[in-house]
């Protein structure tokens, strides 16, 4: 009876350890996830986006998108270029916005094109983009958004404020100075997400969860060796 007792009691530990073990896990995950949405929340707060999609992906649109995407951000360099702040940044933006409509309706028609263009600023999702050296993390995000014609095709996507589309457009290089400038504007920790300088400390969090996992499961297969033992 004792036997009998014993094996039910072991039993239960297990099952309780598997839980908590299993708890744990969830609540570190949602804590994770949590934190990747105040930080991504924080960027998005700092920054606001240029967003040119093409009409479809022949090679003909995605030409013509590029050429406007150069043609408006030419503009866009000049209207900006004494802004220095997101607040002043967005009252430009939306004080030239039927300029803007105006500006890519004219490029398009002068190429030989019937597109509707549509141009608006407020808020966009973006999956997880890279641009140069910086990672911007998925979520939403306040962008300059251009849309030819039917909008179906690949996008081209930079940053103009702080102004990384300005800085090298060709090869999407940012600058040490246009860095100093998303620090101005970023917690540390932001700016560290960014510039990608966290990966190094979350595989070495990563590791150390795996291992201990592991250590975990062997600690409970040496307990249930001893008791058939």
């Amino acid at each position: 009876m004792k036997v009998i007792r014993r094996y039910i009691f072991m039993k239960w530990k297990q099952y309780f350890k598997s839980i908590l073990l299993g708890s744990a896990a969830i609540a570190a995950i949602c804590l994770n996830n949590a934190k990747a949405q105040q930080i991504q929340h924080g960027i998005a707060e700092q920054v606001i986006r240029f967003h040119v999609i093409a009409n479809s992906n022949s090679n003909e649109d995605q030409s013509l998108k590029i050429e406007l995407k150069d043609y408006i951000a030419g503009y866009m360099k000049e209207l900006l270029k004494d802004s220095s702040s997101i607040e002043q940044t967005r009252e430009l933006i939306k004080e030239n916005m039927s300029q803007i409509q105006k500006k890519a309706e004219g490029f398009i028609e002068k190429k030989g094109y019937t597109y509707k263009i549509q141009t608006k600023l407020g808020g966009c999702h973006f999956p997880e983009k890279v641009y140069g050296d910086c990672s911007f993390p998925a979520g939403d995000y306040e962008a300059l958004e251009i849309i030819i014609g039917n909008g179906v095709g690949r996008n081209w996507w930079c940053v103009v404020y702080p102004s990384l589309c300005f800085v090298d457009g060709t090869y999407a290089v940012v600058s040490e100075e246009t860095k100093e400038e998303l620090k101005h504007v970023l917690t540390e920790e932001e700016y560290a997400v960014i510039t990608n300088q966290t990966d190094k400390e979350i595989k070495i969090k990563y590791t150390f969860k795996t291992l201990t996992f592991f250590k975990e499961i062997m600690e409970e297969r040496k307990e249930k060796t001893k008791e058939k033992s």
